[in-house]
């Protein structure tokens, strides 16, 4: 590709506009979207049927803005283990999985294994999870946490 984007086997800068358009508007009609990547409907279903059949589109999303009463805390948090074999691995991210605080959870290079955003009613409920669910979690070494001011930009 010449966008400067990493291609990926069996995709081609058709198959990378249709999913730069889907990122903005995953409710955008076919035809719409048809237009925008300059193809025909039938050609462009035929192409999203493809991405969605191969793994490459996973889902849609509606994201929901928070209701003004329903605040939550984000915390970011960096996770070190005391080992980073395939077992020690595993069991952490099956028992995170199990955690509905953990919004998002990222095996890392650098200093720590893995990096959490997690979301939580205050810094009480958090000190709640760090205590009985975080500290438990198999593995850790070392936790170390920071906690959002606001959301600058917020994608998903």
């Amino acid at each position: 590709m010449t966008t400067g984007s990493c291609a990926v086997a069996g995709r081609d800068e058709i198959d990378a506009r249709i999913l730069r358009v889907l990122r903005d508007d995953g409710r955008i009609s076919n035809a719409d979207l048809a237009a925008k990547v300059g193809l025909s409907p039938s050609a462009c279903l035929r192409r999203l049927r493809l991405l969605e059949s191969n793994g490459t589109i996973r889902g849609y999303t509606a994201l929901i803005e928070a209701d003004e009463h329903e605040h939550h805390m984000v915390v970011l948090t960096q996770i070190t283990l005391e080992r980073q074999t395939e077992e020690s691995l595993n069991r952490f991210e099956a028992a995170v999985r199990r955690c509905p605080e953990v919004r998002d959870c990222y095996l890392m290079t650098g200093l720590s294994d893995y990096l959490m955003r997690i979301e939580v009613a205050d810094a009480g409920d958090y000190e709640r999870l760090h205590k009985e669910v975080l500290s438990r979690l198999p593995g850790v070494a070392r936790i170390q946490s920071s906690f959002a001011i606001r959301t600058v930009v917020g994608r998903g």
